[in-house]
This record gives C-alpha cells, structure tokens and sequence, in this order.
C-alpha cells in the first residue's frame, strides 16, 4: 500500500505536476500554476481528489471513500488513510484527477500535459 511520500511522488512525476502547501500546511498537488488535482489532509489524514462526474455517486457509496469536505459539488472525493483501494486504481484515480484538470484548461496550455488515457 502506498503513503503519503510515494503518493507523492507518484503525483510530481506527471506532466507539469508541482507540489505546495497551502491552508496552513495542506500538501496541495497541481498543475498549471494553481490549478489543483489532489490534495493531502484537507479531511485529516486523507487524500482528495477529482473523478469524473458520471462516477462520482458510485465512488462515494464505496466504503472509506466519501465527498471531499468544500470540493464535493465540482466532484471531488476523499479517500481515507490508509487508502481503501489498490496501488494501481489510486494511481490511475491520480492520473485521471491530473487529465480531468488538464482538459479545463485553455488549449495552449495543455500542450505537453495531455496524457493517453
């Protein structure tokens, strides 16, 4: 099971992924300068992140896994440390966050951030 380090980790090696704490030493991932696509701890010990809207309902129904507190409505979850899902599907979940976040962007700006999904 992966942490926080190697989550992490994980996260700065997609395209244009930078790390910083905000709110008082929340871990905050993003792209594009601000735009966020995974947070750590912003519900305790945690990791919230953005899915696709159509799979939002079936994620939060899943046990250690509900809305991220103040992200919810822009389809945000949270998943609950120690993570209830496999390495692989927490990095896809992160992969997926980071393109969902990509895609909102202006078309310049993707350039060299878009990823085969």
């Amino acid at each position: 099971m992966m942490d926080e380090a190697q989550l992490a980790r994980y996260c700065l090696g997609l395209p244009g992924a930078r790390e910083d704490y905000k709110w008082g030493g929340i871990r905050v991932l993003s792209v594009a300068g601000s735009k966020m696509f995974a947070v750590f701890g912003l519900a305790g010990d945690s990791l919230s992140l953005k899915v696709d809207k159509d799979l939002f309902l079936g994620y939060v129904d899943r046990p250690g896994i509900r809305p991220a507190p103040y992200l919810a409505r822009a389809h945000w979850i949270s998943l609950t440390l120690p993570l209830p899902v496999g390495d692989e599907e927490v990095r896809e979940l992160l992969r997926r966050s980071h393109q969902l976040v990509v895609r909102r962007l202006p078309k310049k700006t993707q350039v060299g951030l878009l990823l085969d999904l």
